[in-house]
């Protein structure tokens, strides 16, 4: 799926592809850029601006391709005329996370995704918790999504701003979140005590399970409290970045309303 003469090294280099995920990652001040690859047919006020960022920053923009080449490079129909070829980020590590987070407040939120198959939910959830004032993303190395292109478009920039440590244990990891101050909120349909009952005035980590499965039993385990969303219709559920987004705005609108009192 991907034009192998435009990809140095499959392993080192990803893409990102459609105009605003592109714009963002240049204006986010992301360092590795290797060349940002345009179709001839594609122009307007938002690419002239995408090839003017990445010139001021020195980046390689080339010019000329068909939109069947830009399909082949970006391995979907939805990549709007240009993709920017970029080196692999070092991962950020949960200790670096939690002691950024501490620098900029004394009660920072951190959201784990205990298993998240599908990029787009990933993807409008990393939106979400990025608009919403969420600190930073907590997700497993395996047997969940990874930070792949589908997620980047469907987060629309967001994955620019917003840091996501990837871990090989999510209950180790909150049990480290503990030890620095956390509590941990667990989403999970059903619980009695609901998310609007429950004050979020400290640091506070949510969990959310996968599409199918939910929490697995030992990080439902962990968690401190365990809260659901209280619904009113016939559907019984939410789909898990709705139901992210809903969290999310309580926690905001609560601090909001403390910071206004």
């Amino acid at each position: 799926m991907i034009f192998k003469s435009e990809i140095r090294n499959p392993k080192s280099e990803v893409i990102i592809y459609g105009i605003n995920p592109v714009l963002e990652a240049l204006k986010s001040g992301r360092r590795n850029f290797v060349k940002i690859l345009i179709a001839a047919a594609t122009g307007g006020k938002t690419i002239h601006e995408i090839e003017s960022l990445a010139r001021a920053k020195n980046i390689n923009v080339v010019r000329g391709f068909s939109l069947a080449d830009i399909k082949n490079i970006s391995g979907t129909e939805k990549h709007q005329g240009v993709v920017a070829v970029v080196s692999q980020r070092r991962d950020i590590e949960l200790h670096d996370l939690i002691e950024l987070l501490y620098k900029k407040e004394s009660k920072p939120v951190i959201v784990i995704l205990d298993g998240i198959e599908d990029p787009g939910n990933l993807g409008a959830i990393i939106r979400s918790a990025e608009a919403l004032g969420v600190g930073g993303i907590i997700i497993p190395k395996d047997r969940a999504v990874g930070l792949t292109p589908v997620v980047a478009k469907r987060a629309a920039g967001a994955i620019e701003y917003i840091p996501i440590v990837r871990v090989t244990n999510i209950s180790n990891t909150i049990e480290e979140l503990k030890e620095k101050g956390f509590w941990i909120v667990g989403v999970e349909a059903g619980t009695e005590k609901t998310c609007f009952s429950l004050s979020y005035d400290d640091p506070i980590a949510v969990v959310f399970g996968g599409e199918a499965r939910g929490m697995r039993r030992l990080t439902k385990e962990k968690c401190d409290y365990l809260v659901s969303i209280p619904m009113e219709g016939r559907v019984s559920s939410l789909n898990v970045s709705a139901a992210c987004a809903i969290i999310f705005y309580e926690i905001l609108r609560q601090r909001l309303k403390v910071t206004k009192t």
